[in-house]
């Protein structure tokens, strides 16, 4: 039995979204840029799909821009804020890299976090004080993807709003809309994103958020030019299956969220208190009650996590590290070494993520095997 504990990197598909998805793929396959009764089908799909998102998300229909996923709705966010404002793009260390990289290629600025995993909101106070004028864009995600903590978003805008009020605000909201009610805490930002694979949709459809409170968002430059859709902000002809099945798990994961929330974080805090309990050493990365309900993430001393996952996946566990192959050279996690830890500890990163599905004897199938391979990797030294 596979035992998969890794939905912060990518959810299995919801039945409810696939039964959405097969109609359009199999009968109602028309292109909604078109004019003919087909085309005009597709375009009443992505209509209602515009409804239902903007339902769960907390906002109008016209605000949502349909994209192909997190990683466009971010590049659109930052890229398309600096090419129609100028200025420059602020985020935080720990960001996710398809906010980090486009705002470093914009010559932006980085803000530090604290050890805790949270932007240092005293060096935001310095950097909005000193760069407020040529600020146009201040990003923040609403929980990272590695640690899972939460970020202080509604005293980051109202720094930023005070200090730089031309200043957009954008939230990365792909980790958050299971385990946080996005609709309420991104209701201060702007610019919202998220990415259906990380509740139950498929991968390549997601959606930005563009309020059309901040006079700055009707300005948004498109990054992918062409027929004009979504009112001219994302050209190319939409994925309305998956557009369908966006809609009806984002639907299903607000209904379900409370109940969904409860049950995870109790296993999941029994999977941390286990693993801290057995492993000697085993260090638990940021405060619980600080953190979504989905991730245990914790570090193992005296270990690669590389060859701890090989372990895992033979014993029938999939989990993922936060760490990643740069370059041809093992370097530690980018948001780890933000944290200030050790490079020898970040190497024995381990994240475990569970998820809608997940059951109690995937939390047994780690407890029983994972004390056994961080001793089998520190005896080899």
């Amino acid at each position: 039995m596979t035992h998969y504990l890794d939905y912060a990197a990518t959810t299995p598909v919801r039945p409810e979204a696939l039964e959405a998805m097969l109609p359009i793929l199999s009968d109602n396959f028309g292109n909604p840029s078109g004019a003919h009764r087909m085309a005009r089908a597709a375009n009443q799909v992505l209509d209602e799909a515009r409804e239902q998102l903007a339902d769960a998300l907390g906002c109008e229909p016209g605000e949502i821009v349909f994209t192909a996923g997190g990683t466009e709705a971010d590049n659109l966010a930052i890229t398309g804020t600096v090419s129609s404002l100028g200025g420059r793009p602020a985020c935080s260390a720990i960001e996710h890299h398809a906010v980090l990289d486009p705002v470093e290629y914009h010559d932006g600025i980085v803000l530090p976090v604290t050890t805790a995993g949270a932007v240092d909101l005293d060096a935001l106070a310095a950097v909005v004080a000193e760069h407020g004028e040529s600020l146009s864009i201040v990003s923040v995600m609403l929980a990272n993807n590695e640690t899972g903590v939460v970020q202080p978003l509604a005293e980051i805008a109202s720094m930023v709003r005070a200090a730089a009020p031309q200043a957009l605000i954008h939230t990365d909201a792909v980790q958050a809309l299971c385990w946080l009610d996005v609709a309420e805490l991104a209701a201060v930002a702007d610019l919202v994103s998220i990415s259906g694979h990380k509740f139950g949709a498929p991968k390549g459809v997601g959606a930005l958020v563009v309020r059309e409170g901040h006079p700055a968002t009707a300005k948004l430059t498109p990054i992918l030019k062409g027929g004009g859709q979504e009112r001219g902000r994302r050209g190319g002809t939409h994925n309305v299956a998956g557009i369908a099945a966006l809609a009806v798990a984002a639907e299903l994961t607000v209904a379900e969220r409370a109940d969904q929330v409860d049950r995870v974080r109790r296993l999941r805090d029994r999977l941390a208190d286990g693993i801290v309990d057995a492993v000697p050493g085993a260090i638990e990365t940021g405060d619980r009650a600080a953190k979504t309900a989905n991730i245990c993430h914790v570090c193992f001393e005296g270990i690669e996590s590389e060859a701890l996952l090989f372990l895992l996946e033979k014993a029938d566990i999939m989990a993922s590290a936060a760490s990643s192959c740069a370059s041809g050279a093992m370097e530690p996690s980018h948001v780890l070494a933000a944290m200030g830890f050790d490079r020898a500890l970040a190497f024995g990163s381990l994240r475990l993520s569970l998820g809608y599905a997940s059951t109690d004897a995937d939390v047994d199938a780690v407890l029983a095997a994972l004390p056994p391979a961080v001793e089998r990797l520190r005896e080899r030294g």
